[in-house]
């Protein structure tokens, strides 16, 4: 086990201060959204507790004021490469369970272990995904009888993060081990209210009131020009920049889409379907970039001047860069499409206040029921004055964002409605009028302060939940 810094350098807690134990496989600089929540509700959550947090990211250590140890998983990395050097993924998905995550579960126990005896926190959170870091604050809860909050963000039978199981074995396991979590934990945490009551609902009436809705925050910096009447020149008015921010998906759905497929390569398909459990049908398509690449295309094709002028413009790209552009060129969209990858997150403020247009999109489900998922870069456009095209299954998201200003709401794949907001919004643009909204009164309920004080709440009544039960 490799534990970076060594524990003796660290600092003591200080005295007459209670401690947290916070354990987040993914932490900062990682730019993973679990990362981004974990390390900014730690910030906060140090005005009052004496934090010590186990990750496995490096430059954690450099990246918060929180006592860090890095730990390291056993992971066996040459198997599993070697099985997906040769496409055997499908046994790693029937094999490895929950996720590949479980190989760094032992070393976070041991490392939480000491900890525990060092420091004696009043609480132990896990922040997941991953789901498997879940299993070492059950462990370490049990072992030393110290309160529990599992932050679960999206719930691991969210039909919209996992629409399909290797097996249904797989599927009824993944439910089992939300059901331990909700009856292990002091408290658990979700982030959207749909998921949150999909999973109570099925809970025992005591564990029913464990269940906390803490959402994703977003800290917003002043812009340099808050004001529309200033980008009135020419240069200003050039070009019309759609922002996408965040790793879309469906890039293979477009290369199957535009190109035929070798016997062998469908051969190889139906084998890694083969045996799966399906719960709903999504679009992969309506996740990646080509429904509004077309509208792009359509509002350049009533004004040709446009051409040149009108792009978009995605940030956060984890794909082989030859995988996306030949996903690009089969939908038709290279010239008004650039997939850019990850970025820091100091940087997205600077990237979405300078945007013309924000665009959400997540994938579109086939039957038309309510999805549970929300996106965390809703907030983080909430708090631009950015106007904010969300092309979004009906469900939580669409719920999170009906009413709120400057927000035009359509289904994912609903081509002509986003050709004509773009149409709209460009005209105002190259006329001199960019579009602007006023969201000042969303600043303080989205901040990271407010929900680390919600976040607070939840971990005191955890607290009082264990002293409780022993008395």
């Amino acid at each position: 086990m490799n534990i970076v810094p060594d524990h003796r350098e660290l600092p003591p807690p200080r005295a007459g201060r209670p401690a947290l134990l916070c354990i987040s496989q993914a932490f900062a600089p990682r730019t993973l959204p679990t990362a981004i929540r974990a390390t900014k509700l730690v910030e906060h959550l140090l005005a009052d507790w004496d934090v010590t947090v186990i990750t496995e990211s490096e430059g954690a250590a450099a990246a918060t004021p929180a006592r860090a140890e890095i730990v390291a998983g056993r992971r066996p990395q040459r198997l599993l490469a070697g099985l997906r050097r040769v496409h055997l993924d499908k046994l790693l998905e029937l094999l490895v369970w929950p996720d590949e995550s479980i190989f760094w579960v032992l070393p976070a126990i041991l490392a939480g272990r000491r900890v525990i005896r060092e420091t004696r926190p009043s609480a132990i959170v896990v922040f997941m995904m991953p789901y498997s870091s879940g299993l070492a604050g059950v462990v370490l809860s049990r072992l030393t009888g110290v309160p529990l909050v599992l932050n679960l963000d999206d719930s691991p039978t969210c039909t919209d993060m996992h629409p399909r199981f290797p097996t249904r074995l797989h599927h009824r396991l993944a439910r089992a081990l939300e059901d331990l979590y909700a009856r292990e934990a002091d408290a658990v945490v979700y982030v959207s209210a749909r998921n949150l009551e999909t999973v109570r609902d099925r809970q025992r009436a005591s564990t029913r009131e464990k269940f906390h809705l803490v959402r994703y925050g977003a800290d917003r910096r002043e812009r340099a020009h808050d004001s529309p009447a200033t980008a009135s020149s020419a240069a200003a008015r050039e070009r019309f920049e759609i922002v996408y921010v965040g790793a879309m998906s469906g890039w293979w759905a477009l290369i199957g889409e535009g190109e035929t497929a070798s016997p062998l390569r469908r051969l190889y398909a139906a084998w890694s379907r083969l045996g799966s459990y399906e719960l709903i049908g999504l679009d992969p398509r309506t996740s990646s970039p080509a429904v509004i690449g077309r509208a792009i295309l359509g509002a350049i094709a009533e004004h040709r001047d446009w051409a040149g002028r009108v792009h978009l413009t995605a940030y956060g790209n984890p794909y082989e860069p030859s995988v996306i552009a030949r996903a690009l060129s089969a939908a038709g969209i290279e010239e008004v499409t650039t997939v850019l990858d990850p970025v820091p997150h100091e940087l997205i403020g600077a990237i979405v206040d300078d945007a013309d247009l924000l665009f959400i999109t997540l994938p579109m489900r086939i039957d038309g029921s309510p999805g549970g998922r929300i996106s965390a870069k809703t907030y983080e456009y909430l708090a631009t004055d950015r106007p904010i095209l969300a092309a979004v299954p009906r469900g939580e998201n669409w719920d999170y964002l009906a009413g709120k200003p400057g927000v035009w709401l359509l289904e994912p794949d609903d081509a002509p409605g986003m050709q004509a907001v773009i149409g709209e919004l460009a005209a105002e643009k190259f006329a001199g009028r960019p579009v602007a909204f006023a969201r000042e009164a969303l600043r303080e309920q989205l901040s990271y302060a407010a929900r680390a004080a919600e976040f607070a709440d939840v971990i005191r009544a955890a607290i009082a939940r264990r002293r409780a039960s022993r008395s």
